[in-house]
């Protein structure tokens, strides 16, 4: 799904790697590794050791739990705003959801170990990556009271405003059927939500093409999770604008050098 960035590509596109410090980005620097991440890729399987951690710069990628009988819905999405594999942080090797590519572009990986080398010298990295793991624990829990509680095209309209916010441009590639999957519900169902916000001039939606007409639209129409867990990545991680201001130019020249 989606386009890949003609943007050059640079570590600070990720909104974490852009926070850190100086010095210690630029410890961790020599490892990092820019990787093409296509749609549908699996970059850990369900209790699977993590080899890598990725900092996504323009490609998602969906947390699903898998059932036993196949069935799957999605727990979280990781975009620019964060980082795979907080597992890790929390002294896991493994974590039961599966990650796949729900919107191809690129990322950033790295080694767990060079990461957790940095994180273990309790500095800014690791402040940083734990303030994000709670931000991740409150997506988790949100998705599903919201999953359990409010209605198909309620949960529709958190999802297109949770993804368009890690996405360049207002326009979608996605079918009805992979949407469905996403949220553990019935294709039929989405094919009414999509078809109410497409009548009430929120969306436009053609060939699994989804376009957001109105986002102020779409924001009333979603239901409170979207802005609770919008507001606590705020919360999180907005005072770390500043750093990546700083930072930001420098590391585009050091990421081409």
């Amino acid at each position: 799904m989606g386009s890949i960035t003609s943007l050059p590509h640079a570590p600070d596109q990720n909104h974490l790697l852009a926070a850190l410090p100086r010095e210690e980005f630029d410890r961790i620097f020599p490892d990092l590794e820019l990787v093409k991440m296509p749609l549908g890729e699996v970059l850990h399987e369900s209790s699977g050791v993590m080899q890598h951690v990725y900092f996504p710069t323009d490609a998602i990628v969906s947390l699903h739990y898998v059932m036993e009988n196949g069935s799957s819905a999605e727990i979280a999405g990781v975009g620019n705003e964060g980082v795979l594999g907080v597992a890790l942080f929390l002294g896991g090797n493994t974590t039961p959801s599966l990650a796949t590519v729900q919107t191809g572009g690129y990322g950033y990986r790295i080694k767990s170990r060079a990461l957790m080398e940095e994180f273990n010298r309790a500095g800014a990295t690791m402040r940083l990556m734990l303030r994000y793991t709670q931000a991740l624990i409150t997506q988790m829990s949100q998705t599903a009271v919201c999953n359990r509680h409010h209605s198909v095209e309620q949960q529709l309209c958190r999802w297109l405003l949770s993804t368009l916010d890690r996405l360049p441009t207002a326009e979608l590639t996605m079918t009805q059927e992979l949407i469905a999957g996403m949220l553990g519900v019935r294709r039929e169902g989405i094919t009414e939500a999509a078809g109410n916000l497409q009548r009430a001039g929120l969306i436009s939606y053609r060939r699994g093409h989804i376009t957001v007409l109105d986002r102020t639209g779409l924001e009333r129409h979603a239901c409170e999770c979207y802005e609770v867990v919008r507001k606590e990545m705020r919360r999180l991680l907005d005072d770390t604008g500043e750093a990546r201001q700083v930072s930001g130019q420098s590391r585009m020249r050091n990421s081409h050098a």
